[in-house]
């Protein structure tokens, strides 16, 4: 069987946002025929649109998998409803944990309950710099490297925390 990898970001403001973000990387690990090869710092960022909120503490997991793409998503699933994510949860309002596949091996995919790459990756500071600690060099299918991609983002608004890291 062959391994493919899986990246995700993770982001929290509630609860002990940094708290539920370990736990979120240990959920990852344990996903069958899944192993978490790398995670990034964690870094604060200010929240996106009008909700009033607390600031998100954000990261990025590196996984290798040996699950095809529709059964890892559905294992992904799983473990982000058991860590607490709130599928109604409003769009850019406060959450426990949020967890997103970002991109899986080099796939496309446009359904409703899945967007391979992840439809916010280019744009979004607090997904681009963790990533960029965990796969400076993966090629984000029709976008870009990462690194590439990071250079056209602005900082404003995001931190590292620089004594507070995630790796495994």
């Amino acid at each position: 069987m062959l391994w493919h990898p899986a990246y995700v970001g993770l982001g929290s403001n509630l609860d002990e946002p940094a708290v539920q973000v370990r736990r979120a990387f240990a959920a990852l690990a344990q996903i069958p025929e899944t192993r978490l090869v790398r995670a990034s710092s964690l870094y604060g960022s200010r929240p996106m649109g009008p909700v009033p909120q607390p600031d998100f503490i954000n990261a990025a997991a590196g996984l290798l998998t040996r699950l095809e793409v529709g059964d890892f998503f559905c294992a992904f699933v799983r473990t982000r409803t058991a860590a607490g994510a709130d599928a109604a949860a409003r769009a850019l309002g406060p959450r426990r944990i949020d967890l997103d596949l970002l991109v899986f091996a080099q796939l496309r995919i446009d359904t409703p309950a899945l967007q391979l790459p992840h439809p916010g990756i280019v744009e979004r500071n607090f997904v681009l710099y963790p990533l960029a600690e965990v796969a400076p060099e993966l090629p984000v299918p029709g976008c870009g490297r990462i690194a590439e991609l990071l250079a056209r983002v602005n900082p404003e608004g995001l931190w590292r925390l620089e004594s507070d890291t995630a790796h495994p």
